[in-house]
């Protein structure tokens, strides 16, 4: 077989067999195929696609690419989430705990941050002594003695899909639909779970702008992992605007700890309570998502759902005071509120740009060995349909660095645009996708129609 004529097949719009995908595969973990032939070769998948078959065959050879995790010994329904990526997403660190206290088992393998969102790695890492890398045996047994454990992918896990990952981003060929697909599946179902739940991101702040491509990325998504008998849902929600107010590791993990007590801001709550209450469903303990729900909140009402995060940070080394006591956790060295210049009406945010201030401020990095400073980020004050006045806040910046925050502040500033006309907040559900077909969010009845 020759891995030219194979690329050339794909240039050309024509299908792959499994063997000659397998070829490639194969042959660049094992080291025989080099990068730049499989870049050529991404490039071509980028421009012509894949058949919904291609796609099936490259998630099933990217999870066999390395060890496939099998929980059978473990007593319970084992279900994870993923995200398609987002400013101000700590989801994760909600839902985690919160599953696993109504009796969930989640084995949750996540990622770092690189670009403009954040990664829930570094989010949890931002807790001293909490540590996201855990051998093979110790991830089954925290499974097994908690319900849940928060860690990030190891080297046995998937290893064709973390080459070529990195190929991607370095070749711009991240957004496309069955490269994502997958990567995300071969990841998921690697994890040896039984049901997953998808957040296919829409909007400014996402890796796809507009819905129609968030759609067809959750279709395709849902379909593959069907092939694979999967339990899959797709939610489509919105990033028009940051989620939450906090943007930036520390800071959204403060945020995630004050939801898991009872507060946070409600369109944070809103999100993760669907996407834990759809896990529910999926898992035949709830019989509707209000019903799931009515569940979640009680379980954050009495504090069981805090108590499980509590565990989860002393079961992997993290700081419990700070967790308990955030108070007590180091403030950035400056910080400064960016005002508004004009009375009115908060139209819009100018998401991606948020995510990118972030990341300049400190809470990011440009490349994956990059150091981060989990003290920087900023939070929102005003979000979109909010009004203010004439020298109130927008948005506080933080970071160690003055200087850093001197070069974002008009940057800051004019991601916020002011209307003199009241405006609606963007929608934060847009729909779902599961096996029996697609679901348009209704707000009034607050469900799937």
């Amino acid at each position: 077989m020759n891995q030219i004529e194979i690329i050339r097949k794909k240039r050309d719009g024509l299908a792959l067999t499994a063997d000659e995908l397998d070829y490639l595969i194969s042959g660049y973990v094992s080291g025989t195929i080099p990068e730049y032939q499989i870049s050529a070769f991404l490039m071509a998948v980028y421009f012509q696609g894949m058949t919904s078959a291609e796609s099936a065959i490259l998630t099933r050879l990217m999870r066999d690419s390395g060890i496939v995790l099998n929980h059978d010994t473990i007593p319970g329904f084992k279900t994870d989430k993923h995200s398609t990526g987002g400013v101000g997403d700590k989801v994760s660190l909600i839902l985690a705990p919160l599953v696993a206290s109504a009796g969930l088992y989640v084995p949750m393998i996540s990622g770092r941050a690189l670009g403009h969102t954040g990664g829930t790695l570094d989010k949890l890492e931002a807790i001293p002594g909490f540590q996201t890398q855990l051998p093979l045996d110790q991830i089954s047994k925290q499974l097994e003695d908690l319900g849940v454990v928060l860690v990030g992918q190891t080297e046995d896990l998937t290893p064709a899909d973390k080459k070529i990952y990195s190929l991607r981003d370095a070749t711009a060929t991240v957004n496309s639909i069955p490269l994502i697909t997958a990567s995300i599946l071969s990841k998921k179902m690697a994890e040896g779970i039984d049901a997953l739940v998808l957040d296919v991101k829409a909007g400014s702040g996402a890796i796809f702008e507009t819905q129609d491509k968030a759609w067809e990325l959750a279709r395709t998504l849902v379909a593959t992992a069907t092939e694979f008998k999967l339990k899959t849902s797709a939610i489509v929600s919105g990033m028009e605007q940051p989620l939450g107010n906090a943007v930036g590791n520390w800071l959204e993990t403060k945020e995630a700890i004050e939801t898991l007590q009872g507060g946070g801001p409600s369109d944070l709550l809103d999100l993760t309570l669907l996407l834990c209450a759809e896990m529910l469903c999926l898992a035949g303990m709830s019989s509707d998502i209000n019903a799931g729900i009515s569940i979640l909140r009680q379980k954050i009402d009495s504090g069981e759902a805090f108590s499980k995060f509590l565990e989860i940070v002393a079961r992997q080394g993290g700081d419990v005071s700070v967790v308990e006591h955030p108070e007590r956790y180091p403030r950035a060295k400056h910080e400064r509120q960016i005002k508004s210049e004009a009375d009115g009406v908060v139209k819009s945010i100018a998401c991606r740009e948020i995510g990118n201030i972030s990341m300049a401020l400190g809470a990011g990095r440009h490349a994956v060995e990059d150091k981060i400073d989990y003290t920087s980020g900023l939070v929102l004050q005003k979000k979109v349909g909010s009004a203010v006045k004439k020298g109130e806040a927008l948005a506080v910046a933080y970071s160690d660095s003055d200087d850093k925050i001197a070069a974002c502040h008009d940057r800051l500033r004019d991601a916020f645009v002011i209307s003199d006309n009241s405006v609606s907040p963007p929608p934060l559900i847009h729909g779902k996708v599961d096996a029996s077909g697609e679901q348009r969010w209704d707000v009034a009845s607050k469900a799937f129609v």
